[in-house]
């Protein structure tokens, strides 16, 4: 991984010119992976859930986190511009959204991935999709491949701050 490159980017909340470029990653990742398609008015509509990698101006990555319970959100939507993948870009991605968590005090993320690899390396355990009934009833159930599934299901726990 090169360092270098993913420390010079900046990691952001959203903002609503982001929004196209968010849809540019996933629709380019949902043509060719597993990564489920996001109208350009569905990334609007959830655009606080997103933060972006920027190069300069340049959104280079994307990801979203989800609240689903009290104690539970997910991580979805993980995408980096083909060109950088491999430098550290989807790991910064994915640690500001685990430092959200921790700061709206939410113990468990959860991924739905078919890189179970990658995620273990960011301290993701595989858990069973049946410990997941609000993610699977909510959404899963409504997917097109929800029967022909592959995807594994990972958590992490959250290190929460201590309470005052």
């Amino acid at each position: 991984m090169n360092r270098a490159t993913a420390t010079s980017l900046r990691i952001e909340h959203a903002r609503v010119a982001h929004a196209p470029h968010i849809h540019r990653l996933i629709s380019y990742w949902a043509a060719r992976t597993p990564v489920l398609p996001k109208s350009l008015g569905q990334i609007y509509e959830n655009l606080r859930e997103f933060v972006v990698a920027l190069d300069g101006e340049n959104v280079v990555g994307a990801a979203a986190m989800h609240i689903d319970w009290a104690d539970l959100a997910e991580i979805r939507s993980v995408v980096v511009e083909d060109g950088r993948r491999g430098q550290g870009v989807g790991q910064l991605l994915i640690e500001a959204q685990i430092r959200e968590a921790e700061h709206l005090g939410i113990e468990k993320v959860f991924v739905l991935t078919d890189q179970p690899g990658w995620f273990a390396r960011l301290g993701f355990g595989p858990i069973d999709k049946a410990d997941l009934p609000h993610k699977v009833w909510r959404d899963c159930v409504h997917c097109p491949i929800f029967t022909a599934c592959t995807e594994v299901a990972l958590a992490r726990s959250v290190v929460l701050p201590p309470q005052s």
